[in-house]
């Protein structure tokens, strides 16, 4: 299942947005690094699947709070990722914006068309198609990234993430120092879609294939990783049958 983000109404505006500071990720990846490789021993496999240059939109699994500075940390570009606005709060609002992520409010226009302006100059998009933290399975993704990857002329590279909360532990669970975790890049996914596909179809079609994408990607990486995911919903309560 996919949700479709809402179509720009007034593209002359959105049009104006510019994409955040380039400064951001020169500090924020390196202290991500840190966190993923010194703080947590992570398991990073894949990196080849990412573009050396030219745009790209990393999509992964959203499984837990650090979901987020885990993929900056493992990802070998500078990178830009879209932020649910309620995680611009206080400090760490300060520090999202420092570090360039790009605030996500509702309905989604102006993130988008932010996120498209990196990627037409170049840069590295990351998305949590699932738009909130659960169980990490993406059986219900946005249509976001789609959307960026066909007005950016990007490729999609997926990104699996386990180990980024376990079984039991809650949503904003942040991992003790040492917790092994496993971050694996799959190949990148071109949306070649015919020339017939236009408007609404054409987003469709490559919401499904970024979607099966993900899906199966994530699946392969939890049936052979020594750490899979977690077998908990958190919006229901217990395990599941």
């Amino acid at each position: 299942m996919t949700r479709s983000p809402m179509p720009p109404t007034h593209p002359r505006r959105l049009g104006r947005l510019k994409a955040p500071s380039r400064l951001g990720p020169l500090w924020g990846r390196p202290v991500a690094w840190f966190l993923v490789h010194a703080y947590w021993r992570t398991d990073v496999r894949g990196k080849v699947y990412v573009p050396r240059k030219g745009p790209a939109v990393i999509i992964a699994n959203h499984v837990g709070f650090i979901d987020g500075p885990v993929a900056t940390g493992v990802t070998p570009r500078y990178m830009h990722v879209l932020v649910k606005a309620e995680m611009f709060t206080k400090g760490l609002g300060a520090i999202l914006r420092g570090s360039g992520q790009i605030e996500v409010e509702q309905g989604g226009r102006e993130a988008l068309a932010r996120g498209r302006a990196v990627l037409q100059r170049g840069g590295v998009v990351g998305v949590f198609p699932e738009g909130t933290r659960g169980m990490g399975d993406a059986s219900s993704l946005g249509g976001g990234a789609a959307w960026l990857a066909i007005h950016g002329g990007a490729p999609v590279v997926p990104l699996a993430l386990l180990g980024t909360r376990l079984t039991g532990e809650s949503v904003n669970v942040l991992p003790r120092p040492g917790r092994r975790l496993v971050a694996e890049f799959g190949e990148p996914i071109r949306l070649d879609l015919p020339e017939a596909a236009r408007g609404r179809l054409r987003q469709q079609m490559a919401e499904q294939i970024v979607a099966d994408a993900l899906r199966a990607h994530v699946r392969r990486v939890a049936a052979g990783a020594p750490i899979g995911l977690p077998q908990d919903d958190p919006l229901r309560e217990g395990p599941l049958a």
